[in-house]
């Protein structure tokens, strides 16, 4: 049977929503803006999705990307950690290969301490950057090691974080301060106090990695729609009870947004799509503006690929949203959607996750935002 992080893990449905809502930033950078702006907006968003009732709030790990200035999840969730009280802050993910994993055990340690009981670390296998980033990151040029090692590094982390290497171990006599190590009393009892590690996906091989090891598991539909229904029955037939869970528990990150008028939404959503193609064809840049989106010429490919985009993305008024938040929700049988926005405008974004809790009755907050 699972112990306390079962309970820790799973949320349940706020309001009148099907499951429980999350959100996951980017902290994206709009053409003439600035990373202090976009990164001011995220401290915004986290505090209005705790008004609001959302269950987490994720930052994701990318590099060499100017329109995402959440290159460091570790140093942003601390931030955060300063300017919310009460809902989950966590990594959206972090890029496990791209960094030893004592040091990942020491900086979401430190996270745990700052705000304990709501830190949770998702990791992912992929670089969150292109290839030459990566080897920088890693300061190597066979980038296929640290995918195919990424089990062993998993478990490393793992360890590192409990505390419990074997004797004799070459890692045995290492801590991760701050850790459990610190909260040992006579008899051996250690401190439960740690991060709840997810992992993240985009395919297969995470899927069946986090059954095999009965951890939650988040699947990127947002830009792997394809892959989102066998990723899921992958993670579900794979699933072994573990110390963590006694049953699966999945979530997908979809794109949605809310505005009041159907049209203007579609307009916000074009700049993400817009600036996806740019990043996909080897052009990453800021985030457009709706007018720059709008204005940019596109070949027969490049249309295809931005209303293939777009057929992805939950968007309109916040009752077409809701509609296509709970179908997907039926469609997937996940636990929790975690929604993302990658708008230009910052009001744009706020705005929608005000108007989607709205659409889910969810409590007003303090503020009436």
């Amino acid at each position: 049977m699972a112990d306390v992080q079962d309970d820790i893990i799973r949320a349940k449905p706020l309001g009148s929503a099907p499951v429980a809502l999350s959100v996951l930033d980017l902290a994206t950078v709009g053409s003439g803006r600035t990373a202090r702006q976009a990164l001011g907006t995220t401290v915004e968003l986290a505090r209005l999705a705790e008004r609001r009732g959302y269950h987490r709030f994720w930052v994701a790990e990318h590099h060499s990307m100017p329109g995402v200035a959440s290159s460091s999840p570790a140093v942003i969730l601390a931030h955060l950690a300063a300017h919310t009280d009460r809902i989950r802050l966590g990594s959206g993910g972090v890029m496990l290969p791209n960094h030893a994993p004592l040091v990942i055990a020491e900086q979401f340690g430190t996270l745990e301490a700052l705000a304990p009981g709501r830190v949770d670390l998702g990791l992912g296998r992929a670089p969150g950057t292109d290839g030459a980033t990566a080897a920088a990151l890693r300061r190597q040029d066979r980038l296929a090691e640290g995918a195919d090692d990424f089990p062993e590094q998993l478990a490393e982390l793992t360890r590192f974080l409990d505390d419990d290497f074997p004797q004799g171990h070459r890692y045995a006599r290492i801590h991760a301060i701050p850790g459990p190590v610190q909260g040992r009393v006579p008899g051996g009892v250690q401190r439960a106090d740690r991060p709840s590690v997810w992992l993240l996906g985009s395919s297969g091989f995470s899927a069946r990695l986090a059954g095999l090891l009965g951890l939650p598991f988040s699947f990127a539909h947002h830009f792997s729609s394809a892959h989102t229904l066998p990723a899921l029955e992958l993670y579900r037939e794979s699933f072994r009870p573990s110390a963590v869970l006694d049953r699966p528990y999945a979530k997908i990150g979809v794109q949605a947004l809310a505005a009041d008028d159907p049209k203007e939404a579609r307009r916000q959503v074009l700049t993400g799509a817009v600036s996806m193609l740019r990043l996909r064809t080897g052009r990453p840049g800021l985030i457009p503006s709706p007018e720059e989106a709008e204005s940019t010429a596109l070949g027969l490919a490049e249309q295809e690929f931005v209303a293939d985009w777009l057929r992805n993305v939950v968007f309109g008024t916040p009752d077409e949203v809701r509609e296509g938040l709970d179908a997907l929700a039926k469609r997937t049988g996940v636990d929790e959607l975690m929604i993302t926005a990658n708008t230009h405008t910052p009001e744009t974004r706020l705005r929608s996750y005000g108007l989607i809790a709205d659409a889910y009755d969810f409590p007003t907050g303090a503020s009436g935002v």
